[in-house]
């Protein structure tokens, strides 16, 4: 005859088989809610030396989200722009843009960061061969050095390009610095290239002139 403890221990593990398959009969095994995407962010500007923190939101297979802590895997497109440590810390090293990228195991998510250079107190414009004139006809790249805390960087991509006077006969600048003519007119023209920070309105400039081609 069975003891009262023994009944007990064996009715007890009865109610917990029967509570398990019941479980698993109406909700089947529980699983673990898989990673499915990652949301990273902010997209935002800072500045040369500036920083931002950056944050991992990751959604799951069962809908939910969840900030992700840790074991998330940083990574700068440019580094050369901004630069990205292990916790997800950028700072901003020169002037452009790049990618910040947060990923875990096979599932990423990234955002765009913008480095402006702060405290600009002045632009060098320089051509990039050295020289200040040239022949119509041919083009000529012009670059744009900025001075900040000391130090210099290239701007030539973040600075607006104009000539003054602003309409020459047969001579254009564009976006990037490249100044281009036509072989057509038969005096030399000397004019000055402008590069003009966006924020501050700061200038540089340089007396450029073109001669027309020798006989």
């Amino acid at each position: 005859m069975l003891s009262s403890n023994k009944k007990l221990q064996i009715g007890g593990a009865f109610a917990a088989l029967l509570a398990f398959a019941l479980g698993v009969g109406c909700h089947g095994f529980f699983v673990n809610p898989t990673l499915t995407g990652i949301t990273v962010g902010p997209t935002t500007s800072i500045s040369t030396s500036g920083t931002v923190q950056m944050s991992a939101v990751g959604t799951y297979s069962d809908g939910s989200t969840n900030t992700i802590s840790s074991g998330v895997y940083w990574s700068s497109s440019d580094p050369g722009a901004a630069s990205v440590s292990s916790g997800g810390l950028v700072t901003g090293v020169s002037p452009g843009q790049t990618t910040i990228t947060g990923a875990s195991g096979t599932v990423s998510g990234s955002a765009t960061i913008t480095v402006t250079l702060g405290g600009l107190t002045s632009i060098k414009v320089t051509s990039s061969d050295g020289t200040t004139s040239n022949t119509f006809g041919n083009s000529e790249q012009f670059v744009a050095t900025g001075t900040a805390s000391g130090k210099q960087y290239d701007i030539t991509d973040s600075v607006t390009w104009t000539t003054n006077p602003a309409s020459i006969t047969d001579v254009s600048i564009d976006s990037t610095g490249l100044l281009s003519s036509s072989t057509g007119p038969t005096t030399s023209a000397t004019f000055q290239v402008v590069a003009t920070d966006p924020t501050t309105g700061i200038q540089g400039t340089m007396t450029y002139t073109l001669n027309p081609p020798a006989p």
